[in-house]
């Protein structure tokens, strides 16, 4: 297949494009190489893929999903089978401060792809939504048939009206769209701005770490290796109708349209102080904890029910924690020389 790997350059993005450019696809990677977070990081997952032989399966484009012309020319240009879209202005945190990025990635830029697909007969859009999705809802494991109209964040709204936008373009153009709910990824080459990593850099570096809620958050971290196989299974089973679906007592994970929704996660909640002590031991280093309340736009807990996924596709996560944190220590320490 041809496909588009939008936020190619990102942590997801770059992985999903390499495994996809490995086994044989021909892989478009656009990005926009913002100033988020360390651009020498996204422009090394770069490098790596260039670097990888994949002998000319994989092209790189700098292009943001926001620009509507680009976006336009791109699409006409490469005929894609499929797109897998991963672009957005992540961070539930940096919504508090710059709202307006996330109206122009992550809505005006997934309008874009919607146009895009629609008008040269894609075959199936693969989108990130997030687990923020769930917002105030407290019934565990967080079930794809669960009520999401209550985000507390901006980021959250934005991946909730994503999900939306796509069941209306799968309705009216039988455009078939699969929204991928993840839950906390981590691992090698992962993102700057997650805990995981400030954790790691502080703790070398001898400063203490914010630890919120006092440390009594609950996370589905799910390893990076377990979100890319969700990602490729999804993408080969293009969503389909649900003829079962009623619009009497409304499914909101599936539809009468091809559209589908899935969570993506470890289905293993781990305690934050847990996840802290397993660095420590990977690291050889104690943890100088500052622990700080909950901030605004964070939820306590998540866990995600994968039960769906699973009976779809396949999808088995088989990353522990203790595993996944010692491959990303690895990783830090040689890629930052530690």
């Amino acid at each position: 297949m041809k496909v588009l790997v939008t936020g190619a350059a990102g942590f997801i993005g770059a992985a999903v494009s390499k495994v996809l450019a490995a086994r044989g696809d021909t892989v478009i990677g656009v990005d926009n190489l913002n100033d988020y977070y360390d651009v020498n990081l996204k422009l090394a997952r770069l490098k790596a893929l260039q670097e990888a032989g994949f002998s000319g399966r994989f092209e790189f484009i700098k292009l943001g999903v926001e620009m509507r012309e680009g976006m336009e020319a791109l699409f006409a240009a490469q005929q894609f089978d499929c797109v897998v879209h991963l672009a957005a202005q992540a961070g539930v945190r940096y919504s508090l401060e710059n709202p307006h990025a996330y109206v122009d990635a992550n809505l005006v830029g997934f309008m874009n792809i919607l146009e895009g697909c629609r008008h040269h007969a894609v075959k199936h859009l693969v989108y990130a939504s997030s687990s923020s999705v769930y917002g105030a809802n407290e019934t565990m494991p967080f079930s794809e048939s669960h009520n999401v109209d209550h985000p507390v964040s901006l980021y959250a709204a934005s991946k909730k009206a994503n999900e939306l936008m796509a069941h209306t373009y799968s309705h009216l153009y039988q455009l078939p769209t699969t929204g991928l709910r993840f839950f906390t990824v981590y691992g090698p080459w992962g993102r700057p701005d997650m805990a995981l990593f400030k954790f790691t850099k502080a703790m070398l570096e001898g400063e203490p770490i914010d630890v919120y809620n006092y440390g009594n958050h609950r996370r589905d971290f799910t390893y990076i290796d377990d979100i890319v196989e969700g990602v490729i299974r999804t993408l080969d089973n293009p969503a389909a109708t649900d003829n079962s679906w009623s619009g009497i007592e409304p499914n909101p994970a599936t539809s009468k349209a091809p559209y589908r929704v899935y969570n993506i996660g470890a289905q293993n909640p781990v305690n934050l102080l847990h996840f802290i002590e397993t660095l420590e031991k990977a690291l050889g280093v104690s943890a100088d904890k500052r622990l700080l309340p909950m901030q605004p736009g964070d939820v306590p807990d998540t866990y995600a029910d994968v039960s769906r996924l699973v009976a779809d596709t396949g999808y088995q996560p088989s990353v522990s924690v203790e595993q996944g944190i010692q491959a990303f220590v690895s990783w830090y320490r040689e890629f930052y020389n530690v």
